[in-house]
């Protein structure tokens, strides 16, 4: 019986995650127990619980005398976590490039190639999904199952600041695909400091973009007319 809570709590964490990535669940409503467990067709506990993990893993926080809230991402969370990309991610990509690439490495290296000539031909998700591939591939070819398993409990936690919006152009999502490559030619030339150097760059230009999100976020809130701002107090 333990075991069956158990995956029922992994089953609605996930389903709570994926639903505050989508943007289905707003940082400024009270999540209510009962009305997530109908929405979820299964019992309040393993919902109870998942609640619970996702305040832990620092998803969500619980405030006094209010409830449990979907946490409000700031500039200074989004800053922390590409500081800690770049530290797991870099030495990744470091100790992939004394490794050599992977069967799959390289064939993920054929499709960002193609992708970048032909960019048009793909949707955004299409070109964020092999990004991410290739960023989760690194780390088995870094062989370090530490390394990992470190980054593994966090990549939940990356995942609400990969979820804010990353590409404005055609322009940005090629260089998305520019810079990937860029990492890959390092690690197929076995040079360890110039691939950990190129995921530091790429990972600062990605911050670097989600934070000019958070400034025209701010410009569009602050055009808001009064009452609706007082309204969302």
């Amino acid at each position: 019986m333990p075991t069956n809570i158990n995956l029922l709590r992994d089953q609605a964490y996930k389903l709570l995650l994926d639903m505050v990535i989508s943007g289905e669940l707003h940082s400024e409503d009270p999540l209510s127990e009962r009305k997530l467990a109908e929405r979820l067709s299964m019992g309040r506990t393993p919902v109870r619980e998942a609640l619970r993990a996702l305040v832990r893993d620092g998803v969500m926080e619980s405030q006094v005398g209010r409830g449990t809230f979907v946490r409000r991402l700031t500039p200074e969370d989004v800053r922390a976590v590409y500081q800690t990309r770049q530290a797991l991610e870099g030495m990744a990509a470091f100790l992939a490039a004394k490794n050599g690439p992977t069967k799959a490495l390289a064939g993920l290296g054929m499709q960002m190639k193609y992708m970048r000539e032909h960019s048009g031909d793909y949707s955004r998700s299409q070109i964020d999904e092999i990004g991410a591939e290739f960023h989760r591939e690194l780390f088995m070819a870094a062989g370090n199952p530490v390394l990992l398993e470190v980054f593994e409990p966090l990549r939940l936690r990356f995942q609400i600041a990969f979820g804010l919006p990353r590409h404005n152009s055609t322009d940005q999502l090629r260089d998305t695909l520019k810079e990937h490559l860029a990492i890959l030619e390092a690690v197929e030339r076995g040079d360890g400091p110039d691939a950990q150097a190129a995921m530091w760059e790429h990972l600062e230009h990605g911050l670097q973009v989600r934070l000019r999100n958070f400034e025209q976020m701010d410009d569009s809130q602050s055009a808001s007319p009064e009452p609706a701002i007082q309204q969302s107090l």
